[in-house]
């Protein structure tokens, strides 16, 4: 049984992020699966969407319920009932090819994508060995150290100066980690964005070997598909209307 996992919470994305996701998810695997969303709000999720609950905070938490760093406990033994090869991702994702091959390379790694990296901080030094938490597979009932690791090193994994990101304590605790191919996973900012000043003048264009498209900081999808002006020229993207055809058609 495949496995698919997703965290909402709070207001900032709705129903029909999930459900798209998971429409997606549906059109790119083949046999069954479970798609399953914890989430604080079930209301609207899609028929085929499993909803479960969050499940309370860590002993001892004094922070906002439920935070980033929930997504640790996504590996504590037992976590929404599920068991076996698990895919996790991120619901700003897009599916846009085959998802099969994400349970079929190397069974029962830990598996993550590369974090991006901007290309002026790859100059002088090379990129450092830190995943993207938006999509990962771990093995659900067999991974509970990651979890353990995070309870007893809390304060540390909490305090910036050490881990900046949940993604960096994952990778950490993880140990060894496989890293996705580069093109499975792609970012809309670094592969579909024109480089500045050509963003200017040429829209977006589709990553044609990508299965997941992934949105991290600014565009969301749906700035990115009507068109975006952020603060700074080269974070300008012009309308990429493909995004909302692969959200509607795969």
């Amino acid at each position: 049984m495949k496995n698919f996992l997703c965290l909402k919470w709070g207001r900032h994305y709705g129903a029909d992020f999930v459900n798209r996701l998971y429409a997606g998810v549906k059109r790119h695997t083949t046999g069954s699966f479970r798609f399953v969303c914890v989430t604080d709000d079930p209301s609207g999720l899609a028929p085929g969407v499993e909803a479960a609950e969050f499940p309370p905070p860590p002993e001892g938490w004094t922070r906002e319920w439920p935070h980033i760093f929930v997504k640790l406990m996504v590996f504590r033994d037992g976590f929404a009932g599920l068991e076996g090869p698990t895919l996790f991702l991120d619901i700003d994702q897009i599916i846009c090819g085959g998802m099969d091959c994400f349970f079929d390379y190397k069974p029962g790694a830990f598996c993550m994508i590369r974090n991006w990296i901007e290309w002026r901080k790859r100059i002088f030094r090379p990129a450092p060995k830190i995943g993207n938490s938006s999509c990962f597979r771990f093995e659900a009932g067999k991974s509970g150290r990651i979890w353990r690791k995070f309870l007893d090193e809390r304060e540390r994994a909490l305090d910036r100066r050490f881990f900046r990101t949940e993604q960096a304590f994952m990778t950490y605790a993880a140990g060894d980690v496989e890293w996705w191919p580069e093109k499975w996973v792609c970012s809309f900012k670094r592969s579909c964005m024109r480089p500045f000043p050509l963003n200017l003048f040429l829209p977006p264009k589709p990553a044609p070997e990508a299965h997941i498209l992934c949105f991290h900081g600014k565009p969301e999808p749906g700035e990115a598909a009507a068109g975006y002006k952020g603060r700074h020229l080269n974070t300008h993207c012009l309308p990429a209307p493909w995004i909302t055809d692969l959200w509607e058609n795969g």
